[in-house]
C-alpha cells in the first residue's frame, strides 16, 4: 500500500495529504500555499448570508438549540477545485512578478515555489 497520492483521489484529497507531509518536513513554503489554498477551497463551499438576516436578528426570532443555525455548504465539483487552485497558481506567479519589478527577489523566489508546489498537484 503507497503512502503517496493517487491518480484516484481528488485535488483536494491530493491538497490534504501533502500537508502532513509538508509539516513533517518542516516545508514552511509548501505548508503556506497549501494551507491558504486549502482555505480559499473551503472559503468558496461557503453559503452567501440571505439579504435580510439583519433583519431576523430580535432576540425572540433568534433559533434556539443545537444544529438550529447550521446551514448546509455548498459542495464543489472537481471542476471548481481545479479552478480555484489554478487561480492561486496565478495569484503568486503574478504576485511574484510584481515583487520582481519592487527588487524583492527571494520574495518573489518564494511565491514561485509555492505556485510549483500548487502545480504540481494539478497534474
Amino acid at each position: 500500500m503507497s503512502n503517496g497520492p493517487t491518480p484516484a483521489m481528488s485535488l483536494r484529497q491530493r491538497l490534504r495529504a501533502a500537508l502532513p507531509a509538508a509539516i513533517k518536513a518542516r516545508d514552511r513554503v509548501a505548508v503556506s500555499a497549501l494551507r491558504s489554498t486549502l482555505a480559499a477551497i473551503d472559503n468558496a463551499e461557503a453559503v452567501d448570508r440571505a439579504p435580510d438576516v439583519d433583519k431576523r436578528l430580535a432576540i425572540e426570532q433568534i433559533p434556539v438549540g443545537v444544529g438550529a443555525a447550521e446551514v448546509e455548504r455548498r459542495v464543489l465539483t472537481q471542476a471548481q477545485v481545479e479552478h480555484i487552485v489554478r487561480a492561486e497558481v496565478a495569484e503568486r506567479e503574478a504576485a511574484a512578478r510584481d515583487y520582481e519589478q519592487a527588487g524583492r527577489p527571494e520574495r518573489a523566489e518564494t511565491l514561485r515555489h509555492e505556485a510549483t508546489i500548487l502545480s504540481t498537484h494539478l497534474t
